[in-house]
């Protein structure tokens, strides 16, 4: 099968996305890192696969966790993130903005300090974030039932 050319993430218009406002409270970390865990958890339990959390603070001016994870079917992604989206906001975390590829094969939720993709597995290839992230140390998010 021939791969479709898809624009690169950074050429995609987007709107203005707004200042991270500076902290002040280890305690917000803590709660962010929560949030991330949580919703990489939230990828597991709807089976979502390859689910991988980056912290990439100290590296990354606009996020501390990039969440990473791929689904079979565009309705799979979508249930995801819509229950992302329901996640983050009763943890305080609304999401600031969505984007993706216009056909369900890669979609990104912006949380602020957290940032999620969601792909197909042949897009997720393609774009291939976990090698621009490969250095960073990777979150264990698995319960301990689950390791």
């Amino acid at each position: 099968m021939m791969q479709q050319h898809l624009p690169h993430p950074d050429r995609i218009d987007r709107p203005e996305r707004p200042a991270r406002p500076p902290r002040h409270d280890r305690g917000e970390d803590a709660a962010i890192r929560s949030f991330a865990i949580e919703a990489a958890r939230l990828c597991h339990d709807r089976h979502a696969e390859q689910v991988q959390l980056f912290d990439v603070r100290g590296l990354s001016t606009l996020t501390d966790y990039i969440l990473i994870a791929s689904g079979t079917s565009d309705r799979q992604l979508e249930a995801i993130a819509r229950e992302l989206d329901d996640l983050g906001k009763a943890a305080g975390f609304p999401c600031i903005a969505r984007d993706g590829d216009g056909q369900v094969r890669w979609v990104v939720h912006d949380y602020l300090d957290v940032v999620v993709h969601l792909f197909e597995p042949e897009t997720r290839a393609f774009y291939d974030l976990e090698m621009l992230w490969g250095d960073c140390e990777q979150v264990t998010w698995a319960r301990p039932s689950q390791q």
